[in-house]
């Protein structure tokens, strides 16, 4: 019987004088020699072929074709296997690279789409605006929805390069402390305007939290709610509602170890609903309703893939409930770890008394429930004239409290008010404070002139409340009148604007103008360095620091600036202002002494927030 031969191939290079050397072998031919490609490539053709029958075919004068027999039946066999599963693999590999085509290719289309609708919008509205330039009516309409079609690009850009970083795995996720009070109240100011315009019932609710100071990533844990309240906002009608509510669990706390902390979070409205088809899909980037009401709203389909995508990288949960016409449910579960920070210890006036009026029952309570954790005593009523009445008779009595916790709605008045009738009554140095959802920079000024020495703003976290009663208090029992109507004079500060490009600088010193301080520029970071060595010690208080510019990077300039041998050189704020603005970016820019970051395109409100960061007599 005759046996079937298999046949291996190899490619030799015989050089003049030199050892031979395998330039190609085949899979059959690394059977018959039981070694590897790798393992041909470096060894001697002429001794792993000593027991093998080879047939050689001279190629030229320097190369040679060595084809390998074999009748081992086994060989033959397990060439063939192998054959069959280079080809599976092949095959599969053939598959996953025509779907990623057609993957880009939907992606390139629905990319294409989305950019030029905010871009014709910016296009055409910029015509129009030129066209009647003398009718400022129309002009200024123009205005207002070239930047509201310049906000939705960039949050278009924003989407499309996380999900890039994410798909690459370059996506970095920071370990720092924050404190949840301020993140969402951060969210809250995003927020509220949005549901406002659609006149929209939003409330965000606080449950328990065990923890305020945490350890996690705030910048993507903002992102996260942000993206799913925010298309609560969209997808729900004027005039709907939408709950919002953050609280805290522990899970399984051991004595011996730091407990983990699970940021519980869940956002439901009465919208538009998905279909248990798309619910199937929601996570799919580009995935969107399609119905005529839906697509008349603007979106990416990129923002729940991010949220899913960021919440795999931190070990988080997610759930959606949701049915067509009747509204959604978010549910998220994020593990974070508690900061080993000392808590701050608030001087509260425990055993005193603080009167809070306030007609909503829930906010109300929450009040007395922080209060009375602080020791503290409470009064609470639900009117302005018994509010004004029990002041009266506490003060023939003499037995006034230390201070008066006004809500946001009474019964019988508007609460500035009353506020007002217990400033003439009780006098200028009693503590009023003000605990409400309101935007306090729209009231400020009839606040503080109706006698509001203090704000606390919901949601309510017992930090900012106590926090705000110790200051106050404290400050009326040592007999000080500092109100919260003290405004800077921003005039007589310095600043070192430190921009390369020429049309960045020009906006950047035309949004800084509006305040009155003093402005210098540089063009690169050495002229940078340069001014400030050359400039009176103490004379800039606060430097805008590019980072990608010519000569030297605004990284370089600012750990040059901290190495200067001079007091301010440690002491003055530098502020990373440029268009990287991701989680390392911000790590490196901490990493080279810089105070804060502030992300191109350049925000008028971010700007006005780090001035009034700086100068505020803190950090004066």
């Amino acid at each position: 019987m005759e046996t079937v031969k298999t046949n291996g191939y190899l490619i030799i290079e015989c050089p003049s004088g030199d050892q031979s050397q395998v330039l190609f072998a085949d899979n059959t031919a690394c059977v018959i020699t039981g070694l590897s490609k790798e393992q041909l490539l470096y060894s001697n053709p002429e001794q792993f072929t000593e027991n093998i029958h080879v047939r050689r075919i001279v190629l030229d004068t320097t190369h040679e074709l060595w084809i390998l027999e074999s009748g081992d039946e086994c060989l033959c066999q397990t060439a063939f296997e192998q054959l069959q599963h280079q080809n599976a693999e092949l095959l599969q590999t053939l598959r996953a690279c025509e779907k990623e085509s057609r993957a880009k290719s939907s992606f390139l289309s629905s990319m294409s789409h989305d950019i030029r609708t905010p871009m014709n919008a910016i296009i055409g509205m910029t015509s129009i605006g030129l066209s009647h330039i003398d009718e400022k009516p129309r002009v200024i309409d123009s205005l207002q929805k070239i930047q509201t079609a310049s906000s939705h690009l960039m949050s278009l850009v924003n989407d499309v390069l996380d999900m890039s970083r994410i798909a690459s795995g370059c996506m970095t996720l920071s370990e720092e402390s924050f404190s949840l009070a301020d993140m969402v109240h951060d969210i809250a100011i995003f927020v509220r305007p949005q549901a406002a315009q659609k006149h929209q019932s939003f409330e965000i609710e606080i449950g328990k939290i065990y923890e305020e100071n945490l350890v996690g990533d705030p910048l993507h844990l903002r992102q996260i709610f942000v993206n799913i309240i925010g298309n609560a906002v969209k997808y729900t009608q004027e005039k709907g509602s939408i709950h919002v509510k953050f609280s805290q669990h522990i899970d399984n706390p051991k004595p011996e170890k730091q407990p983990c902390i699970w940021l519980d979070f869940s956002c439901e409205d009465n919208g538009v609903g998905m279909s248990p088809e798309f619910l199937n899909r929601i996570f799919v980037p580009f995935s969107r309703v399609n119905n005529s009401t839906i697509n008349k709203i603007e979106g990416t389909g990129l923002g729940m893939s991010i949220v899913k995508n960021l919440l795999d990288c931190m070990g988080g949960e997610i759930a959606v409930e949701s049915e067509e016409g009747k509204g959604s449910r978010f549910q998220l579960s994020i593990p974070l770890t508690i900061t080993n920070h000392n808590p701050i210890q608030y001087s509260l006036p425990k055993g005193q008394t603080v009167l809070v009026a306030e007609s909503i029952d829930s906010r109300a309570q929450q009040i007395i429930d922080h209060l009375t954790e602080g020791e503290i005593n409470v009064v609470h009523l639900n009117s302005g004239m018994e509010t004004v009445t029990w002041l009266t008779e506490a003060q023939y009595e003499n037995h006034m409290p230390c201070a008066l916790l006004i809500g946001q709605e009474l019964t019988d008045m508007a609460v500035l008010d009353m506020a007002s009738h217990v400033h003439q009554l009780a006098g200028r140095d009693f503590p009023i404070i003000m605990v409400a959802d309101i935007d306090w920079v729209q009231i400020e000024y009839r606040a503080t002139r109706a006698g509001i020495c203090g704000f606390v703003p919901c949601p309510l976290f017992r930090s900012r409340l106590f926090a705000t009663l110790s200051e106050i208090t404290s400050k009326a029992q040592q007999g000080q009148n500092d109100s919260l109507d003290t405004t800077l004079d921003y005039s007589q500060y310095h600043i070192l604007l430190v921009e390369d490009n020429e049309l960045n600088r020009e906006i950047a010193l035309e949004l800084l103008s509006l305040t009155g301080i003093q402005v210098e520029t540089a063009e690169n970071g050495l002229r940078a360095v340069e001014i400030f060595e050359h400039s009176p010690e103490g004379y800039f208080d606060l430097i805008f620091m590019d980072i990608q510019m010519p000569v030297m990077n605004g990284y370089d300039a600012a750990k040059k600036i901290r190495q200067l041998s001079r007091k301010d050189a440690k002491s003055v704020w530098i502020i990373a202002m440029t268009a990287n603005a991701f989680v390392e970016d911000i790590r490196l820019s901490r990493e080279a002494g810089m105070n804060e970051h502030c992300s191109k395109p350049v925000n008028a409100d971010r700007l006005h927030e780090i001035l009034r960061k700086r100068f505020s007599p803190n950090n004066l």
